[in-house]
């Protein structure tokens, strides 16, 4: 998931295969239309692991944009760019919990079976890129940390799936929102360590200019 792969060392540097900088051109539109696509989901189902499952996609989008955008820029504007990922990482993870909170209190089940193809097809794309981005893994930072990002969500995918499982099973809001919860928390705090780490680096680069 995003929030555990802020690419804190060397996301920014330039890659020398350009066959990196097209496949990070293909995971950004493919996470892109993927937040669109659970986003829509998540409120036409009321699945709000769903809906944490597209920000980690918007998160991801967002850490890909950034990196193609800044590749050649100051250091310091790739910080700046890094504090605004983070704040809005922050104001979706805020976003999640607040709303698996009115869930909770609603006590409505969401609707499985759209969660299940939905997480399935997140699943796919997911493993998709991972599989794209495979042989870059033995790379620098920046190439690791991608296909680590990628090889993660695919992880979220599948509990989100689980969630699904679970709320048809039980008939119960629990499943979802449990992995709701757990996936807000992870997007607030990779938000908090994104925003850290780019503080640091702004402090240096004044430090250093002094």
């Amino acid at each position: 998931m995003s929030a555990t792969c802020s690419c804190q060392s060397g996301c920014s540097s330039a890659p020398a295969d350009p066959r990196f900088r097209k496949a990070l051109w293909v995971a950004l539109v493919l996470n892109a239309l993927m937040f669109l696509v659970e986003l829509g989901a998540s409120w036409a189902s009321g699945s709000v692991s769903l809906m944490a499952d597209s920000v980690d996609f918007f998160g991801d989008a967002a850490n890909y944009a950034i990196s193609l955008a800044v590749l050649a820029m100051a250091a310091s504007v790739r910080s700046k760019a890094a504090i605004v990922k983070a704040a809005t990482m922050g104001a979706f993870g805020v976003f999640v919990l607040a709303k698996a909170l009115y869930n909770l209190q609603a006590g409505v089940a969401p609707e499985p079976i759209t969660m299940g193809a939905v997480g399935l097809a997140a699943l796919a794309v997911n493993a998709g890129v991972a599989l794209m981005l495979f042989r870059f893994r033995s790379g620098d930072a920046n190439m690791r940390s991608v296909w680590i990002c990628s090889r993660n969500d695919a992880l979220g995918n599948v509990a989100v799936m689980l969630a699904a499982a679970g709320v048809f099973g039980t008939g119960s809001a629990w499943p979802d929102l449990a992995v709701a919860g757990v996936m807000g928390v992870l997007a607030i705090a990779g938000a908090s360590t994104v925003l850290s780490h780019a503080r640091r680096e702004l402090g240096g680069g004044a430090a250093h200019a002094r």
